[in-house]
């Protein structure tokens, strides 16, 4: 079994939202996805998705969205993102997902010796323009991400690999520790997949390792719309 991610799909067949106007890395992005992820995934391999993930705004359409990816193999387990507005309730988008789809919020699910936990999270402390309504959300983002790990603890066993599932960067562009960070430290997270960043002035890499943990940004234009390979 292997694992990979991908963050920031950005679907839109309902909605007129073409994401080519952001630049040459989006145009044909989803068709470059698919390729990739046919030459890449089994069955029997999970697909962890980071977050924007449809531009629908109701939960009818962010069906028909999803469903374009019904016919890729794996296993796909999904965190929601901040665009992600028809992401209403939990309850429902595991009633409306089809087999095969798992959806994580605040919460964890476990495959064989990997679990998987997740929560959006938020801009953190250091990042450009933090308010203080920003630093309110952060701070209840870290209680939910609390939550999570608390999940994850009780369904882990022995030997278990634990990847965190989030859509925010978990650090400021010099990297300084927060609560985020602390949390992954403090319950032997092994790796971290995030998204949200775009654009060709990002100033991140794709793979970073503090303290022991493994960060990976997978969002799509950042990765050549290639899924990327979770290495435990």
């Amino acid at each position: 079994m292997k694992i990979y991610a991908i963050s920031d799909l950005h679907i839109s067949t309902s909605t007129n939202k073409p994401m080519d106007v952001f630049g040459g890395n989006w145009v044909g992005y989803l068709e470059s996805i698919h390729t990739d992820w046919k030459q890449k995934v089994a069955e029997d391999d999970i697909v962890l998705i980071g977050g924007d993930i449809s531009w629908a705004m109701n939960i009818e359409d962010a069906e028909r969205d999803i469903a374009t990816l019904k016919g890729l193999k794996g296993k796909k387990v999904l965190i929601k993102g901040n665009h992600d507005y028809w992401w209403s309730g939990i309850g429902k988008v595991r009633d409306m997902l089809p087999d095969g789809f798992y959806a994580l919020q605040n919460d964890s699910i476990r495959f064989d010796g990997v679990v998987i936990c997740g929560s959006r999270c938020w801009s953190v402390p250091g990042s450009p323009d933090f308010t203080e309504q920003d630093k309110k959300i952060y701070l209840r983002e870290t209680e939910r991400l609390k939550l999570s790990l608390a999940s994850a603890n009780k369904i882990r066993q022995v030997g278990d690999k634990l990847i965190a599932l989030i859509h925010y960067p978990p650090f400021n562009v010099h990297r300084e520790s927060n609560a985020f960070t602390e949390l992954f430290e403090n319950n032997g997270v092994d790796s971290v997949v995030y998204g949200h960043l775009h654009g060709k002035n990002v100033r991140a890499d794709k793979l970073v390792i503090k303290n022991g943990v493994k960060y990976y940004l997978t969002s799509c234009d950042q990765v050549e719309n290639k899924l990327t390979e979770i290495v435990l």
